[in-house]
């Protein structure tokens, strides 16, 4: 047992040193850069993935959504996960096909400039595939995949702005690594975003 905890402790610290890397730690800032000026233009950010994805796609929307590290009554931000609907889900599910559970939904709910997650760790799944097709036809905002080393499909890496490819093959290692990433950028543009809204205050103070 001790050898186990140890070995699942020592990769974990073995990956997130290396995304200490610049090339990583820069692909966080150009992602929270796309975040912060879809919010900033009253867009939305869409989030899906599947299984433990798709818990830490609705974890990070919600921290958006309601309040991460800024406690003081901020306005929630327009953060949105497609995978809460049980009913609409099971719905596609079982009439069309589960490839679809997500492209529906943003084929419906998805303006011109919103923002779509996408999170897999295979980076093949196709309901992640067909998501991000819709997302190119409906949205002209951007479209990052955090994905396991593999990257996103082939067919799929030119619709990326990003993609953040977490250089590991064990799936809870990808994942834990993935929601450090998206606790920073939500720091971050929770942060970022505050600063925006005082700026605008300031400018409309009447002296």
């Amino acid at each position: 047992m001790d050898v186990l905890i140890d070995k699942a402790l020592q990769d974990q610290e073995r990956l997130i040193a290396s995304l200490r890397r610049p090339t990583y730690k820069q692909m966080i800032e150009d992602v929270a850069g796309m975040m912060i000026d879809t919010l900033n233009r009253g867009n939305t950010i869409f989030w899906c993935g599947n299984g433990g994805s798709a818990a830490d796609c609705q974890h990070l929307s919600a921290e958006l959504c309601f309040q991460f590290k800024i406690h003081d009554g901020r306005p929630g931000l327009r953060s949105i996960p497609l995978t809460v609907d049980t009913s609409l889900m099971s719905a596609i599910g079982n009439d069309r096909s589960f490839d679809e559970v997500f492209s529906i939904q943003a084929r419906s709910l998805m303006t011109n400039g919103d923002m779509l997650i996408v999170v897999s760790t295979s980076g093949t799944s196709r309901n992640i595939l067909r998501v991000m097709d819709t997302a190119c036809q409906v949205t002209k905002g951007p479209i990052v995949a955090f994905t396991g080393s593999n990257g996103i499909a082939s067919s799929h890496k030119h619709m990326c702005d990003v993609n953040y490819s977490i250089r590991s093959d064990d799936t809870p290692r990808i994942q834990e690594a993935f929601l450090l990433i998206g606790h920073i950028l939500c720091e971050i543009v929770e942060k970022e975003l505050k600063k925006l809204d005082e700026k605008k205050l300031k400018g409309h103070t009447i002296l």
